[in-house]
């Protein structure tokens, strides 16, 4: 064992003894989740001061757990221990981040199953190329294949097409501000140089000259209800609207990443960097037609 980890287990074992707060049992499961905090902040950090603790200890450790497929629960039990014994430290430098700043599942898994099958989507997609919607045609594709919000697709103007086309990959301004960048396969580029040669410089692809931009968009949505009838499976229950697309684009990307041997959270992770957005809660919904998207990590 390493003396920076004797050294702060001594300080831990000082709080303990003088604790006489919680059931025995609870006291016995924070001091073994101590334990394991001062080794990872032993051999990762070098610490030597529990008062020295800091957000930055709490974010890497979580990201630890999480790695080593740790549940949500055990976690979140982990985290107590750590903010028990960080309250019983005299002149603690730093407040510690709580549950809600850290990716932990807030939310039970159990999201609705919001996805389209394959031949919901061609269905649906070749009807938008006999109607002479070739602008919805395209904001399908994008849905499904890039995994894209509406309001994200009609956000696309000449100059971020050109550059996707040039890049293979879409840079774009998400839900919060925040900016991905977004892999594209070769029936998105081509589509993206197909709409481009019809679009003048400076204006949006999907946005006709006489439409404001919400409209475009309530324009599509309407196009899908009305046909949904029309080209859902027989029998399905799954509520079809766009938002579907990216929940089908989530699950094959995930099942892409466990197939390659990603771990479930790694795989989860990468899913949630692609739609934008940082909640592991959050990707577990759109895996909901998933099996695997069910597994704690």
């Amino acid at each position: 064992m390493s003396n920076h980890y004797l050294n702060l287990m001594a300080q831990v074992d000082r709080l303990h003894r003088h604790n006489r707060q919680g059931s025995y049992k609870t006291r016995a499961r924070y001091y073994e989740a101590m334990q394991r905090f001062c080794r990872f902040l032993a051999e990762v950090y070098r610490l030597e001061r529990l008062a020295n603790i800091a957000p930055k200890h709490i974010y890497a450790y979580v990201r630890c757990l999480q790695e080593q497929e740790k549940s949500a629960s055990t976690i979140k039990t982990d985290l107590s221990a750590i903010r028990f014994f960080h309250d019983l430290i005299p002149n603690a430098r730093y407040e510690l981040p709580g549950n809600g700043d850290l990716l932990l599942q807030r939310r039970t898994f159990g999201g609705v199953d919001r996805s389209w099958s394959a031949d919901e989507f061609e269905r649906m997609h070749a009807l938008a190329i006999s109607q002479g919607r070739e602008d919805f045609a395209s904001v399908l594709l994008l849905g499904r294949f890039a995994g894209l919000r509406i309001h994200e697709c009609f956000r696309i103007d000449t100059a971020i097409a050109s550059k996707a086309i040039k890049e293979s990959a879409l840079t774009i301004k998400g839900k919060g501000g925040l900016v991905r960048t977004v892999p594209l396969n070769d029936l998105l580029v081509q589509r993206l140089q197909q709409d481009l040669k019809r679009t003048p410089r400076g204006h949006k692809l999907y946005v006709p000259d006489n439409q404001e931009t919400h409209e475009a968009i309530k324009a599509l949505q309407a196009f899908i209800w009305l046909y949904r009838p029309s080209v859902q499976d027989k029998d399905s229950t799954r509520p079809m609207t766009f938002h579907g697309l990216r929940h089908t684009y989530a699950a094959e990307k995930y099942q892409s990443f466990i197939d390659a041997g990603v771990t479930p959270f790694g795989a989860r992770k990468a899913v949630s960097r692609l739609l934008g957005h940082g909640r592991d809660d959050v990707t577990n919904i759109y895996l909901a037609s998933l099996k695997e998207g069910n597994e704690d990590a």
